[in-house]
């Protein structure tokens, strides 16, 4: 399974930063490849550990795609990554994917300066409104199409990675 996973983040991490999009024919076979897989090794004991990872990969990333943060592929390929390695493995791919892709937002700024400095002084100002008034106030971006965009494929990828590193050190 491990293997299979792989291949299906190198893919999903493939077309998420090409096309700006992970399919539903890659997330939606890999989940139900978790449950058919853990039924036969395990018996419902594996459905319901499958499940459970699934469902806690979904939820962990479906705040931020209701804030518009990340797309719905990358809650669903969460979820498909919790559906096979399980609840702690997921809450420790987390860990690692949201690192990375800390360090991946912040290489996003960079490389786009001008938006950089509208970002801090937009949450600067809304920090400096906050301590005044004890009110906090989101400015907006003055161009929210022209915001780069994180494709968080990736991240997520590379945070199952790292999971997996770990995981074969014995730290985990």
């Amino acid at each position: 399974m491990i293997i299979f996973l792989s291949v299906v983040l190198i893919i999903a991490a493939t077309f998420d930063v090409i096309f700006h999009k992970i399919p539903n024919l890659l997330t939606y076979p890999t989940m139900a490849s978790a449950l058919i897989y853990y039924f036969i090794i395990m018996g419902w004991d594996g459905v319901f550990f499958s499940v459970k990872g699934l469902a806690f990969g979904i939820i962990l990333f479906i705040i931020p795609y209701s804030m518009g943060v990340m797309g719905a592929g990358d809650a669903k390929l969460m979820g498909a990554v919790g559906s096979i390695i399980g609840v702690k493995g997921l809450l420790i791919t987390a860990v690692c994917t949201a690192i990375i892709g800390g360090f991946y937002a912040v290489i996003r700024l960079l490389i786009h300066p001008r938006y950089l400095k509208e970002f801090l002084h937009r949450h600067f100002t809304s920090i400096k409104t906050f301590i005044f008034t004890g009110q906090y106030i989101s400015i907006p971006a003055t161009e929210p199409d022209r915001q780069p965009k994180l494709y968080y494929g990736a991240a997520i990828a590379l945070g199952t990675f790292v999971y997996f590193f770990l995981n074969y050190l014995g730290f985990t």
